[in-house]
């Protein structure tokens, strides 16, 4: 038997590809959209990719299985238990098969054995894998997908915080407690392979290590040691994470089936004479560095440096509409790329920063400015100071006399903002607070500074914080 591990740090999604090597045949388990890794990977090995399994309908990223089956003609291994709306919508266009709980299946030598693991996902399944190749008529490990992960669980609430499916989140927390008690009967020596890692916004506290075992993990994963149903559900809903605003969209696209991009999908540069028409019809993102982006850029375009894309981009554009980026011809594929895996697909192509600033179209800037340069301005309420660090961080202690306006949800929030005074933005270094900035300015606020060092060097100074919320509502 072979296992390989992938992972994708900047979504923090982890993905296997299980081989016979007797039959020379390999299976993908939770697969990303980003299939190449795992072509090569089998052509490295000898293998012909024959079956993909999902655990569930992934919130998260954009599934790579349809992309997979339509490349390869792999069989889809796909879930068909919960509720009607919950079912894989394109499954039948291709060799598939829908399992239960008790369904097993064989991928050369290697057999699959299934067990529904509701409460993250009503259809949420789990892979107890054997190696019956090797002379095993014993599980070796199991593919909890979201269900369990090192140190912690998945999170139930996704459905109704992200999704908008009202009622959902105490009963899936109630489905999520009678899954882990059918975790706790499983051997202590299974190994454990989840699809997420430190990070991801599937749960709270993901531990940073790509695998663990059940043993391990009951007696030390925070999420099992509750024995009361009540106690379970109150701790399970409590400080989650936010969820991102695109996290329902991929929901949808994954259970619709996403778009087959297929190997020769490429995006073109275009000519800086059109930027005027993508500012008024789309999202402009311009990748550069945050400071290059405040000392000139185009108006109404905004700013998520390359290396926080896919933190940010989908709690931030607008999916309806197309997507330009501002970028070198050198990284417009890879930043597709990255959009293309939170399911951002309507990219329409590029444009170069530098000719752009030569073209004069880079008309607008905004300042970065220290604590010992806004102190006074801040204390004395001459300027409005927008705090977009998340909620836990502002409960945690702010600056007084701040408002909270957190960075994911501050295109919808923008509008209770005046723009009478000056606006200093604020987050814990200033790199958050950046984007912020330039979110303000394309929505027409345009005296805007950033705090450099943001709350962290507020606190250092030795400045009042807080922790009562004396901020406007929104």
């Amino acid at each position: 038997m072979l296992l390989k591990y992938f992972y994708d740090d900047k979504l923090a999604h982890a993905s296997y590809l299980v081989g016979c090597q007797r039959a020379n045949v390999a299976l993908i388990v939770d697969p990303g959209r980003d299939i190449e890794q795992y072509l090569a990977a089998a052509k490295s090995e000898g293998m012909e990719i024959t079956a993909i399994a999902e655990t569930h309908i992934h919130a998260d990223y954009v599934s790579g299985a349809r992309e997979l089956a339509e490349r390869v003609n792999a069989k889809l291994y796909v879930s068909d238990e919960g509720p009607s709306d919950w079912k894989y919508q394109y499954a039948s266009q291709y060799d598939h098969q829908l399992l239960h709980d008790g369904d097993e299946f064989l991928i050369g030598n290697l057999k699959f054995t299934v067990m529904h693991t509701p409460g993250h996902t009503p259809e949420s399944l789990s892979f107890l894998l054997t190696d019956m190749g090797g002379g095993a008529d014993l599980p070796m490990g199991i593919f909890t997908g979201d269900f369990v992960f090192v140190g912690s669980i998945g999170r139930p609430d996704l459905l109704e915080e992200a999704a908008g499916i009202a009622d959902t989140a105490e009963p899936g927390a109630r489905d999520l407690f009678a899954s882990i008690e059918r975790f706790r009967a499983l051997p202590d020596y299974l190994q454990v392979w989840p699809a997420h890692g430190a990070g991801s916004a599937c749960g709270k506290g993901l531990g940073a290590i790509p695998s663990s075992t059940v043993g391990y993990e009951k007696r030390f994963n925070p999420a099992l040691q509750y024995q009361d149903e009540q106690e379970f559900v109150r701790y399970i809903l409590a400080d989650q994470p936010e969820a991102p605003k695109y996290f329902a969209v991929m929901k949808r696209v994954n259970k619709e089936g996403p778009k087959v991009l297929g190997p020769d999908h490429r995006h073109q540069m275009l000519s800086a004479s059109k930027i005027e028409d993508a500012i008024a019809t789309g999202n402009v993102v311009d990748l550069r560095s945050a400071d290059a982006f405040a000392e000139a850029h185009v108006p109404g375009s905004i700013n998520i440096p390359v290396g926080m894309l896919a933190g940010w981009a989908g709690w931030l554009l607008d999916y309806a509409k197309p997507t330009y980026l501002i970028t070198g011809e050198e990284t417009l594929e890879e930043a597709a790329r990255v959009l293309h895996k939170i399911g951002c697909d309507q990219i329409a192509g590029g444009f170069d920063a530098r000719e752009l600033i030569v073209g004069g179209h880079a008309s607008e800037s905004y300042r970065n400015q220290s604590v010992d340069q806004l102190s006074e301005a801040v204390l004395s309420g001459k300027v409005t100071l927008l705090d977009v660090r998340s909620a836990d961080e502002w409960n945690a202690g702010h600056i007084e006399n701040a408002r909270h306006h957190f960075l994911g949800r501050l295109p919808d929030t923008v509008t209770s903002v005046s723009a009478d005074q000056p606006v200093v933005v604020q987050c814990r270094s200033g790199a958050r607070s950046a984007i912020a900035a330039s979110v303000l300015q394309a929505a027409g606020i345009k005296k805007v500074t950033n705090l450099t060092g943001g709350y962290m060097a507020w606190k250092s100074a030795g400045l009042p914080t807080t922790t009562q919320d004396k901020s406007v509502p929104v």
